[in-house]
Parts: structure tokens; C-alpha cells; sequence
């Protein structure tokens, strides 16, 4: 509600503000927006789009190596302990 808050505020339409708060949906993503308009008195509605889609890419990056982490764990558990066939 925070982020929502600010980008009304700051004179964004209803509808970029929604679809915003949307896709940024989590506190970190949250967060990382709100740090991004602090710096900022205003920005053009194409670069809030654009970091946006850029705090996206980081957030799917970020869970797609906690993905391959796990399956390099189990992985290494295979090699360690071999298949438990009996």
C-alpha cells in the first residue's frame, strides 16, 4: 500500500499505479521501488515501467539460482550416497 500511496502521490494514473503495485506484489520488490522513487522527485511513467521490469528480472534471476542451488544439492547427495535401491 505504501508504494501505491507514493506513485498516487506523486500525480501517476490509477491505472499505472495498479498495475505497478500488481507485479510488485512482495516486500522486496516493494521496497526496491520505493528506494528507486526516493531519488527521484518525479520520473517519466516509461522509466518507472522500466525499473519495474528490471526489479522483476532480478527477483526471476534471483529465484532461479535458489532453483538450481537445490538441484546442485541434491545432486551432490546422489554422488555422496548413491541411489538407496535395495
Amino acid at each position: 500500500m505504501q508504494l501505491y500511496q507514493i506513485l498516487v502521490e506523486r500525480g501517476y494514473p490509477q491505472n499505472l499505479c495498479d498495475l505497478i503495485t500488481r507485479n510488485l506484489n512482495t516486500d522486496y520488490t516493494a521496497s526496491r521501488m520505493i528506494a528507486y522513487l526516493s531519488h527521484y522527485s518525479y520520473l517519466p511513467e516509461v522509466e518507472v515501467v522500466d525499473e519495474m521490469l528490471a526489479i522483476l528480472s532480478d527477483r526471476n534471476a534471483i529465484m532461479q539460482k535458489k532453483e538450481l542451488e537445490r538441484t546442485q544439492e541434491k545432486l551432490n547427495e546422489l554422488y555422496r550416497f548413491g541411489l538407496d535401491i535395495e
